[in-house]
């Protein structure tokens, strides 16, 4: 049995201990915003925030999370997209087919809560999530419109 704070709720799950947390997320927890890429933790399809970290869950055992490690996933990001993040998005119309673009905006939502102002060269090492559609000049451009407009 594993406890596990998902969007501000404690839930117990029944899991091996290495189930990856993405299988933990979206099979026991019933949360499927986050994605099966790669199962390498190579696309970053799959990207949570472990404790406002973007973490790769599809490699994550459950096991390595405590029960004290806040766990956001992006529908615990904001429900009512009024994220700065996620309202750059809409604006800006990034996504094309979609898939992997939860991932992209929690990779997107932990970098600017650690850089709040990023260069375009901080953008570029630290969005390291794949695309397959191509789409990261936009995504390069609402992070920046994300940050010229958070208050």
């Amino acid at each position: 049995m594993a406890r596990l704070s998902i969007n501000g709720t404690m839930r117990e799950v029944e899991v091996e201990p290495d189930t990856p947390l993405l299988w933990v997320i979206r099979e026991q927890v019933g949360l499927t915003g986050t994605k099966y890429g790669c199962g390498i933790a190579q696309c970053g399809a799959c990207t949570v925030h472990i404790d406002g970290v973007a973490t790769r869950s599809c490699s994550m055992p459950v096991s390595a999370i405590t029960e004290e490690q806040k766990i956001v996933t992006i529908e615990g990001l904001s429900p009512d997209l009024s994220h700065p993040i996620q309202k750059a998005w809409l604006e800006l119309d990034v996504p094309q087919c979609g898939y992997c673009q939860s991932g992209q905006i929690m990779a997107a939502a932990a970098l600017l809560q650690a850089t709040p102002k990023p260069t375009d060269e901080q953008i570029a090492s630290e969005m390291t999530n794949i695309c397959r559609c191509g789409t990261y000049n936009r995504i390069k451009a609402a992070i920046k419109h994300a940050s010229a407009n958070m208050g």
